[in-house]
């Protein structure tokens, strides 16, 4: 091992990790580089996705397919395989910390604990959480997963699936993509069909939530009363 490759590891012993860059870090992971570049330098690659025009950005890693990577002169299934388990790592971490305050009557706390989990899907999906009496997690349950634009919510299925479990408290909650929040007039029909179903069967709706930059809560918009 060549010094360049050494020195993430030496200061690390001299600073401790704080003082290590992005591509450092992930240089430490990868251990070697090639002949032609050294880790630090194979790490910068991956920063940018491969696109050498790219600016270096962390959270490409939670983008990256394992073929993306091995795209990467370096990078072959081994260490690939070790980046992807560090995204999923740093992303439940991000979830086992906010988890420990998470209250499900609570808008901003659901947000805060499931926004990592949609930040980057590129689908619409919809997560169903079965609550028992003290608003204590059942299960979560994906409902249905859709295309770009779109949900496809069965109110019978929800339903079903909560009376199935012994739900008395139900949330919904979806990502919209494109980052805008807002509901869409289907979004709003769709949940007051829901809301009205549960009310015959007994069934509380909390709150459907949808997820982009930030959050709407119906309950906190007023669609639901």
């Amino acid at each position: 091992m060549n010094n360049i490759q050494e020195q993430p590891y030496e200061r690390f012993l001299r600073c401790g990790c704080r003082s290590l860059t992005d591509a450092e870090l992930i240089a430490v992971i990868l251990r070697t580089g090639t002949r032609e570049h050294s880790a630090v330098e194979i790490a910068r690659t991956i920063l940018t996705g491969g696109v050498p025009s790219a600016e270096p950005d962390l959270s490409v890693l939670y983008e990256l397919t394992l073929e993306d990577l091995m795209k990467i002169r370096g990078i072959g299934e081994v260490k690939a395989i070790k980046l992807l388990c560090l995204a999923e790592l740093s992303k439940r971490l991000s979830q086992a910390k906010v988890q420990r305050e998470l209250c499900f009557s609570s808008p901003e706390s659901v947000y805060g604990y499931y926004r990592e989990q949609f930040r980057h899907e590129k689908q619409e999906r919809l997560i169903l959480l079965l609550l028992d009496q003290r608003l204590s997690l059942i299960r979560e349950e994906t409902v249905s997963v859709g295309t770009v634009n779109t949900t496809l919510i069965s109110t019978r299925e929800v339903c079903v699936r909560a009376l199935r479990r012994g739900a008395v408290n139900i949330l919904l909650m979806h990502n919209h993509p494109s980052g805008d929040p807002a509901p869409s007039r289907q979004d709003i029909e769709v949940t007051e069909r829901m809301a009205e179903a549960c009310r015959i069967l007994e069934i509380e709706l909390l709150d459907h939530i949808i997820i982009g930059d930030g959050y709407t809560s119906f309950r906190e918009s007023g669609y639901l009363v």
